[in-house]
């Protein structure tokens, strides 16, 4: 999240008409605030963590980079910290030998910023593995989108006995180029429903983008990410915010964070989140 949603309600409804007239409003800016972006997982790997300042939600320009943060994540469970570097306008750490993220570790991130103490927790889920994906041609007469293509599907089981929170994320050839998230509690959309049971079909079916479904030689990537009960409280929040749109659209705002300033008569307020994932992964290639 790059950018904080600076509210400005503006409603005026004169009737439906097939005209359009542009209006051109003078909103005032606002107030800018350090926003972070920060999600571990016991992926190997680089780790990166981004830190902006947030800009006006009328404001086309990329997100002012904060420089001169000290960042560093900790795990709780084992001891173990771990020095966050800026580097490339982010901060990173390379985990390429050995992942830091530990199913059932618990972890806390803490950033020294403008002479105040902030910090985040959260803790590594279990989740299950992706056991395969598979993909169907469709001509536009059979699809329902009416786009011809090859429309992808994958198959997981929940795990049973506790409730699990799932982030799905797809992907077109590469993971810099994300298609679809869906989120799905115990294999579904709601809580003692479906636990330790597959996946249902909805969400199995929702990794593909179904305005533009996948072609012959194209890769379909998804990552099954476990979360928390408070990720999946803000991504969904998120995600509406990302996808509201038409006349009863929900109003924007900023979703909370659990970034806490720990400093006594803390000044800065800090937006976005931490969050930390166990992450399984498949991949298949569209064919004839």
């Amino acid at each position: 999240m790059k950018k904080s949603l600076f509210l400005i309600l503006f409603a005026a409804v004169a009737g439906l008409t097939a005209c359009e007239d542009k209006i051109d409003l003078d909103i005032a800016k606002g107030t800018s605030y350090p926003v972070l972006d920060a999600w571990i997982t016991n992926e190997a790997g680089m780790q990166n963590i981004r830190f902006t300042m947030s800009v006006p939600y009328t404001d086309n320009n990329p997100a002012p980079i904060i420089d001169d943060a000290q960042i560093t994540l900790y795990d709780l469970t084992s001891g173990a910290s771990y020095p966050f570097l800026f580097k490339n306008k982010m901060y990173s750490y390379d985990a390429t030998n050995k992942p830091i993220g530990v199913i059932g570790h618990a972890y806390k991130l803490r950033i020294l910023y403008k002479g105040e103490t902030f910090e985040a927790l959260d803790s590594i889920k279990r989740v299950p593995e992706i056991d395969t994906i598979i993909y169907d041609f469709k001509t536009k007469e059979e699809s329902i989108s009416g786009k011809e293509g090859y429309y992808a599907r994958f198959y997981a089981k929940d795990l049973k006995d506790t409730t699990d929170y799932y982030w799905i994320r797809s992907y077109r050839n590469d993971t810099l180029r994300r298609l679809e998230d869906n989120f799905s509690i115990d294999g579904s959309y709601d809580a003692n429903v479906s636990d330790g049971n597959q996946f249902i079909l909805p969400i199995e079916e929702g990794i593909t983008d179904y305005g533009k479904p996948f072609l012959s030689g194209e890769k379909v990537i998804v990552r099954l990410l476990s979360i928390t009960y408070p990720d999946y409280e803000f991504l969904t929040q998120v995600n509406e915010q990302v996808n509201a749109g038409g006349l009863f659209a929900k109003v924007l705002e900023n979703v909370k964070s659990n970034v806490k300033n720990t400093t006594a008569d803390g000044k800065v307020r800090i937006l976005g989140w931490f969050g930390t994932s166990a992450v399984s992964r498949a991949e298949r290639t569209c064919s004839k």
